[in-house]
C-alpha cells in the first residue's frame, strides 16, 4: 500500500481537491487497494473548516464526488506513516520541511521561511510538489487568492494523473 498525503496552506482548496481527484483517478484504475490519498495543511490556518466552496463547485463539474473532509494540519508523525508527501507550491515545502523538523511557532509554521534544511528533514525523499511528476513541473497557484478554480482543478488533475502514471510505471499500484 502506497500511502499519499496532498499538502497545501489551509487544507480546504488545493489538497482537498488533489485528495478527491486522485482517489477518484485510483478508484478508475482499479488500485485503491493499493494507493490511500489524504490531505493535510501546512498551517493550521482553517483547521476544522470544510472544503471551499470552490473546490466543490469545480469537483461536482468533473463528477468527483467530494466528501465532508474538515481541515487537519500536518503534524511531523505524517512522515513515518504516508511514503509521498504532496505540496503545492515552494511555501508549502518550506512549511512541510519546517514541521518536519519540529521548527514551528506557537502551532504555526514559518510560513515561507528557510527554518530547515531539506535533505535533513526529509532524508527519505518523500516530499515532492505535485506537478513534479508532469513534463512541466512547477508550483499550482492557490485559488482562495486568483479566485481561478478551474484552472488549479486542470494542474491538480495533470498532477495525479501524472503521479499516478509513475506509481504504475514503478509497479507501485
Amino acid at each position: 500500500m502506497i500511502r499519499i498525503l496532498m499538502i497545501c496552506h489551509g487544507n480546504i482548496c488545493r489538497s482537498t481537491m488533489a485528495e478527491y481527484v486522485m482517489r477518484h483517478l485510483v478508484a478508475q484504475a482499479g488500485c485503491a487497494d493499493a494507493i490511500q490519498v489524504d490531505s493535510a495543511a501546512a498551517t493550521n490556518d482553517a483547521e476544522g473548516w470544510g472544503v471551499h466552496r470552490g473546490t466543490q463547485k469545480v469537483l461536482a463539474a468533473h463528477g468527483i464526488p467530494c466528501g465532508n473532509h474538515r481541515a487537519t494540519p500536518m503534524t511531523r508523525a505524517d512522515y513515518q506513516h504516508y511514503d509521498l508527501l504532496i505540496g503545492m507550491d515552494g511555501e508549502n515545502l518550506q512549511d512541510i520541511y519546517a514541521i518536519l523538523a519540529g521548527k514551528t511557532h506557537g502551532g504555526w509554521s514559518w510560513h515561507g521561511q528557510r527554518v530547515a534544511d531539506p535533505a535533513q528533514a526529509d532524508p527519505a525523499g518523500k516530499v515532492h510538489l505535485l506537478l513534479d511528476w508532469t513534463d512541466h513541473p512547477r508550483e499550482i497557484d492557490d485559488p482562495w487568492y486568483t479566485g481561478d478554480f478551474e484552472t488549479t482543478y486542470e494542474d491538480v488533475r495533470a498532477g495525479c494523473e501524472a503521479l499516478l502514471a509513475h506509481l504504475r510505471a514503478e509497479g507501485l499500484a
